[in-house]
């Protein structure tokens, strides 16, 4: 039996083919260990003539021809069906796996017997994920935050999906990835993430062709979050575990059209109908203990919400989306050639004030400044004011869109001050270690911007981290030496890490590592680089390569 199936459904893919192509045929796992199944939905262009000369030139390289189904489940199920690997993984035909992807993921599949194996993303369509601050052997949706990731794009026991006939709904289903990723959730005894490794790059595709697009009704996609609804309770019975996964539904799905910003940018009958099937499905959908476990402000909009006040939610919305993180640097020194940064992390009110809680007669009420006079939110309660507050530190290898997280202690706790008012609060320290905090291993040559986010009564915010304390002075580690050279720099003062060989740090070299942790020019230069003649586009990717491992290789 071969190891992994990939399956890759395919419509109309055009040049993406080739895009995606290399980045599955050169695989570190034996090409004798691994099979690629392109299922071609019945293309109009060329994309099946495309997939059928890969299949001539490569043996590991199959394709099935169908007719259209209109939407990716179907294909996927084929996939499936047709497959010959222990494992299946998902790849979309606009994506790429990074080289080692499959050696790694079926390690940690086969080493713990996983049903499903989720690997660290990167790319234009993935932002950072907590979820892969590190590698875990084995978990469940009961004690990991699992139903943070609900893209298909992972590794799955093939038999389990038979087994417990997991498949995609097929034709035009809105939400059938979150569909398919519930059933498999709720199911899986054994799930592996892995954190120390990127693995898949989730494109945004140029023509904004990605599936994700598509325009839909009200009606119709919330009829669909109906069914991963629906699927959550199949395979749950009532009660705490089943509340706390019908509880990421409800705060993103369900809230979204009557949160900022998109509650604002609507208006008149369109906003109505919004809030009028979200409200509709909030009612008879949800048991109440998935509304009493959000955070304050989220729980507030549901109540809000379920009471139908549509304008105290617009007006929520309006003051809400003015809170504005306040992230201090109260410290940084260097500690064993390690970067030790104390932080303290708040929440301002559009007014610049502290977004504070008040305590009346033993208990303690959201911000009445905050609230005053919208309707229903008059002395709204937060009895467990620290249950989701929480914060952390990241560092962005920006050249490569890859965020990792640093070893930290930030922990929640209330700050009096004063008059009966106190102030929620995320504090402590991070340590940065360059020689482990990639994934165990250095941190590669480039600059590397330092953030912070945090989540307090139900906001969450990033913000660069910036400050006036003085940087400890570059420094080298490591062997193979490596220089570490922490600054404060750009437009806004936010902490860098600048990598690189001690001695080979040159002006144009510098120029470049400050160029590449700018998103905007790195996508510009991408762009250009593509329009250069061969010749010239090969001198330009050996001077990139440092920048950005992930297209140095790729052939276009």
């Amino acid at each position: 039996m071969l190891k992994v199936s990939i399956v890759v459904p395919v419509y109309n893919a055009g040049d993406y083919i080739e895009r995606c192509a290399p980045s599955l045929l050169h695989q570190s796992l034996g090409r004798d260990e691994y099979e690629i199944i392109y299922v071609d939905d019945g293309s109009t262009d060329d994309s099946g003539q495309r997939v059928d000369r890969l299949a001539e030139q490569h043996p590991h390289v199959r394709v099935v021809h169908q007719e259209n189904s209109g939407w990716p489940g179907k294909p996927r199920n084929v996939g499936v069906r047709t497959a010959r690997g222990e494992y299946v993984q998902f790849v979309d035909q606009d994506d790429e796996l990074t080289p080692e992807a499959l050696e790694r993921l079926y390690r940690l599949a086969a080493r713990n017997a996983s049903d499903i194996v989720l690997g660290k993303v990167v790319g234009t369509m993935q932002g950072p994920s907590s979820l892969f601050r590190r590698t875990v052997e084995q978990c469940t949706a009961e004690d990991a935050p699992l139903m943070e990731s609900l893209t298909p794009h992972k590794m799955f026991r093939r038999e389990f999906l038979l087994a417990e006939d997991i498949t995609f709904p097929e034709g035009p289903v809105r939400l059938e990835d979150q569909v398919f990723m519930a059933r498999a959730y709720v199911r899986a005894k054994r799930v592996s993430i892995l954190g120390d490794h990127p693995y898949y790059v989730w494109n945004r595709r140029e023509d904004g062709g990605n599936t994700s697009s598509r325009a839909s009704t009200p009606e119709t996609y919330y009829g669909h979050l109906r069914t991963v609804v629906e699927a959550i309770k199949e395979g749950t019975e009532p009660g705490p575990l089943q509340d706390h996964l019908l509880r990421r539904s409800y705060r993103v799905e369900l809230l979204r059209p009557v949160s900022e910003p998109r509650v604002l940018q609507r208006t008149g009958s369109s906003r109505e109908r919004y809030f009028d099937v979200v409200r509709r499905m909030a009612l008879d959908c949800y048991p109440p203990g998935v509304r009493e476990g959000l955070p304050a402000i989220t729980r507030l909009r549901a109540h809000l919400l379920e009471e139908g006040n549509l304008e105290s939610l617009v007006e929520l919305a309006r003051r809400t989306q003015e809170i504005k993180p306040q992230v201090t640097v109260d410290a940084i020194r260097r500690h064993k050639d390690r970067l030790v940064i104390r932080t303290t992390i708040g929440m301002l009110r559009p007014d610049g004030e502290p977004l504070t809680l008040v305590e009346r007669y033993g208990r303690l009420l959201l911000d009445p400044d905050l609230l005053a006079d919208i309707k229903g939110a008059e002395d709204w309660e937060v009895p467990h004011p620290l249950g989701d507050a929480r914060g952390e530190i990241l560092v962005h290898d920006a050249a490569r869109n890859l965020w990792w997280f640093p070893d930290t202690d930030l922990a929640p706790r209330t700050e009096p001050l004063g008059n009966g008012r106190h102030r929620v609060i995320i504090t402590g320290e991070t340590v940065i270690d360059p020689l482990t905090l990639a994934g165990g291993t250095d941190m590669p040559p480039g600059t590397h911007l330092v953030w912070a986010n945090a989540r307090l009564l139900g906001v969450g915010r990033r913000d660069r981290l910036t400050g006036t304390p003085s940087c400890p002075a570059a420094y080298t580690t490591g062997s193979p030496a490596r220089l570490v050279m922490p600054t404060w720099g750009g437009p806004s003062g936010q902490l860098r890490l600048s990598v690189g060989q001690p001695g080979h740090i040159s002006v144009p070299h510098r120029v470049l590592l400050h160029a590449t942790a700018t998103p905007s020019v790195r996508r510009a230069a991408r762009t250009l680089v593509r329009r250069l003649p061969k010749d010239v586009r090969k001198q330009v990717r050996t001077l990139a390569r440092r920048a950005d491992p992930w297209t140095a290789g790729r052939k276009d």
